[in-house]
């Protein structure tokens, strides 16, 4: 008969720390169904750096693809979980705009960059229903778990469309929860707002979608 290994102290408390982590983890995600809300309250900002299954920062490059020199729009940037990741991506010519509703989470993304020195991020308050932008000024724009929380999505992504170059894309991610836009539903946005879908990553729980402009979309 095969001896079992003694549980040690040592044993015992790593057990403990293993299933305290398991019970945290689960009682942050718990909060944050019962607590969501839209726009994502600055006060609940810590759950935003929470990772995501299958909406993970490579998935999201592997996607976007940003290149040095390239000027890309994030809608929502919450805490700046992936702005801080595309940012240094575009280089010292390149440059990220940011925009949101909320000066607080501006400023809390901004505050990150000059702590890690990232200096190629322009942020604007503003409504994502009416982007302050010319248009065809932007090579690539993403917004990741924001796009149902914005009351109109079909006129956002009218406005996405008309602000990035012909040939743009525009990434959009989505995560199960109150406000979530299934891919049947963003296929539907997309068609009537001048886009369409072209690959889509990821289970429909979370995954993400490549969005480019309809040719002769007006």
């Amino acid at each position: 008969m095969k001896a079992l290994a003694p549980v040690t102290p040592s044993t015992s408390r790593k057990n403990l720390w293993r299933v305290a982590a398991g019970v945290s983890a689960t009682a942050a995600l718990t909060a944050w169904w019962v607590t969501d809300s839209a726009p994502y309250p600055y006060a609940q900002r810590w759950l935003l750096d929470l990772p995501l299954p299958f909406l993970t920062l490579r998935r999201l490059e592997r996607m976007l693809r940003p290149q040095p020199g390239m000027r890309v729009l994030e809608i929502g940037p919450g805490t700046g979980l992936q702005s801080l990741h595309v940012a240094p991506r575009l280089g010292d010519e390149g440059r990220l705009d940011i925009v949101d509703i909320q000066q607080q989470m501006l400023d809390h993304v901004m505050g990150r960059a000059s702590e890690s020195g990232i200096s190629n991020i322009a942020p604007t308050l503003a409504d994502a229903h009416e982007l302050p932008f010319p248009d065809a000024c932007f090579d690539a724009a993403y917004l990741v778990t924001a796009i149902g929380e914005i009351p109109d999505p079909t006129v956002t992504l009218g406005e996405l469309r008309r602000v990035l170059k012909p040939g743009g894309r525009l990434i959009v991610g989505e995560f199960f929860d109150r406000h979530q836009i299934r891919p049947a539903q963003l296929i539907d946005h997309a068609t009537t707002a001048g886009l369409h879908v072209t690959k889509v990553m990821g289970p429909p729980f979370a995954y993400y979608a490549l969005l480019r402009p309809c040719a002769g979309a007006l």
